[in-house]
């Protein structure tokens, strides 16, 4: 398994997604039903997908930080996260929510924040030379 040195971009881009992802996570966890009212989104949906963003914020936020992270695990983030644009952009045009205009506007700004966090790890991975 490759290990990098990541670049500071790589590092801010990881670092700068688990917080994102971490507030998100609480927010949508703590607030799923004044939430579920405004957007007119499924309070489980908000849950659920708080529930997944916790231990994904920590686990980014953990690899951010490191001086050292195996290659594979950062292409794994940048993947999560281009699934998570896809699935965002799914959930709108599918028909399954109803969402107010807040609600889609929620859902394509948080899609084009996750897409800019890829770019910018795929960007700071290329970047980061292997760890010696």
């Amino acid at each position: 398994m490759t290990t990098i040195h990541p670049t500071s971009l790589l590092r801010q881009a990881l670092v700068a997604d688990a917080v994102a992802s971490g507030a998100c996570g609480i927010l949508m966890l703590a607030g799923a039903s004044p939430l579920s009212e405004l957007l007119g989104l499924p309070a489980g949906l908000l849950r659920a997908c708080g529930a997944v963003l916790i231990p994904y914020a920590v686990l980014v936020g953990l690899m951010g930080r490191r001086d050292a992270v195996a290659r594979p695990l950062v292409w794994a983030v940048i993947l999560c996260n281009a699934v998570w644009v896809a699935d965002s952009l799914l959930l709108l045009m599918s028909g399954w929510v109803q969402p107010t205009a807040l609600g889609t506007a929620f859902v394509l700004a948080q899609a084009l924040l996750v897409g800019l966090f890829a770019e910018l790890q795929a960007l700071g991975l290329r970047r980061s030379p292997a760890y010696a």
